[in-house]
């Protein structure tokens, strides 16, 4: 029996701001190693163990999904929440389309958004939760603590050397300081990965016993769903609903079948800074220096930068994260990461863009970011995929200048319809309706000039779109 992963990719990550935002979070971005925990996760679930993914997102993440699938060659059915309703309606609902070709698939579930490089150990400790989730158990799978960590919730299993799969005894929140070192010493408890092995009908039985309203909304929610380009939506009205709850609350933490395996490799949940500076090379003063860093004299310090034309330098820090962006920059004492969302909540309530976007936009037919913007002209560079077009579109109180700077465009204006190769230009007014699309098999840049008295996003009348986006 292969083994369908579910995977659970429609978080925010704001512990992780600024790099993690709204508009692109932390399961989309190369933290580690050149790859998104994203890529990660789906590479981790390959092999002859493992059918086609299930994966779980929301309608702003749905084409990052498809576009990172594709860079890696890589195929799964991909679930449009309508909404965030937290981990029990999004695992039931994967667990519901699953269940439509056997009663008895076999489903692991798993966040987006962990580090787990050792496939083969990965691999190898689902496997050894197999029995008991075949004879209807629900499998955890945790980690040994290797310090008292508050920033993790806590599994507290039956000690049994004998048994790689032990009875749970509970589930616990994140502790203070205090309790996690009595919990870590005491050899009861390991970190609790979120990750779950389970027949569909186990978990669904188990919702009808613990959570039956749940299940009847995600039910009709799933059944009134319907296809739309690549993805299964799930009916917005019937979703509304439904309460949002984890799933360690609506049913783990109830059941009386909950079974714990230890991973015995890496893991981290990438959940804060000091989660990525752990993984990155540190030096003898135990410092983290990413590049377009300078560090002197530091001590305990993490500088992080992601951005290209900004040199982030740290002189006689000590325990202290200094993150930057080409857009911002966040400076925390190391022993507050867990805090950083306080930042976010600040910043989005005195609307600050900055708290939820980012300079690059993603869209479905490539990114676009704002080189320049000022009250009455803007400067944007474009990248389109191959293949790919914008919507047919006019705009009420802007006029574009597009200039090509490597690939070939075609455009369409009006009635006219050419070709754009590198060096060449097109002037679009106010209200003409226009296309540009990326007809060849490589990538396509341009720069945009904006002028007008309104230059928001939401300056566009859409006429057809590839993509169903609104017209």
């Amino acid at each position: 029996m292969r083994i369908v992963p579910i995977i659970l990719a429609g978080g925010a990550g704001t512990r992780l701001w600024p790099v993690s935002r709204k508009t692109l979070p932390k399961q989309f971005v190369p933290l580690i190693d050149g790859q998104t925990p994203f890529q990660q996760s789906i590479l981790r679930v390959q092999g002859d163990k493992f059918a086609k993914p299930l994966i779980v997102t929301s309608d702003n993440y749905r084409f990052l999904v498809s576009q990172q699938l594709n860079a890696m060659g890589c195929d799964a059915d991909v679930i449009i929440e309508p909404e965030g309703k937290n981990t029990a309606p999004a695992i039931l609902a994967a667990a519901l389309v699953a269940k439509k070709n056997d009663n008895d698939t076999m489903l692991l579930a798993m966040p987006a958004d962990h580090h787990i490089p050792d496939f083969d150990s990965f691999s190898q400790t689902i496997a050894e939760g197999l029995a008991v989730a075949n004879n209807g158990g629900v499998v955890t799978f945790g980690v040994k603590p290797s310090r008292a960590e508050t920033g993790y919730g806590y599994i507290e299993a039956v000690i049994d050397e004998g048994r790689a799969c032990r009875p749970v005894r509970g589930f616990h929140e994140k502790p203070n300081y205090s309790r996690a070192i009595e919990m870590v010493a005491s050899g009861l408890y390991s970190w609790n990965t979120g990750i779950f092995l389970f027949k569909a009908v186990t978990i669904l039985d188990l919702a009808q016993r613990f959570q039956a309203g749940m299940l009847s909304g995600v039910g009709k929610a799933v059944a009134d769903g319907y296809t739309d380009l690549d993805y299964f939506r799930i009916s917005e009205a019937s979703w509304a609903a439904v309460n949002a709850e984890s799933i360690d609350y609506a049913i783990m933490e109830k059941a009386d079948n909950i079974y714990c395996v230890d991973f015995q490799s890496e893991w981290s949940d990438l959940g804060d800074w000091s989660a990525i500076a752990n993984l990155n090379v540190q030096d003898s003063n135990n410092n983290t220096y990413t590049q377009n860093t300078t560090g002197v004299d530091c001590k305990n310090t993490m500088l992080w930068s992601s951005a290209n034309r900004l040199r982030l330098a740290g002189l006689g820090l000590e325990n202290i994260v200094a993150v930057a962006t080409d857009d911002a920059v966040l400076v925390a004492d190391a022993d507050r990461l867990q805090e950083v969302r306080k930042i976010v909540s600040n910043l989005e309530s005195q609307g600050v863009p900055e708290a939820t976007e980012h300079l690059k936009d993603y869209r479905p037919w490539g990114w676009f970011e704002s080189l320049v913007l000022m009250p009455n002209y803007q400067v944007k560079r474009l990248h389109v995929y191959p293949k790919a077009s914008l919507s047919l579109q006019s705009h009420k109180y802007r006029s574009e200048h597009w200039v090509v700077v490597s690939g070939c465009a075609t455009v369409c204006r009006d009635e006219d319809m050419f070709v754009l190769n590198c060096n060449e230009s097109v002037y679009i007014k106010a209200g003409q309706k226009h296309r540009l699309a990326n007809e060849t098999n490589d990538p396509l840049t341009l720069i945009e000039v904006q002028t007008g008295s309104y230059l928001g996003e939401d300056d566009i009348i859409r006429y057809e779109d590839f993509y169903h986006r609104c017209v």
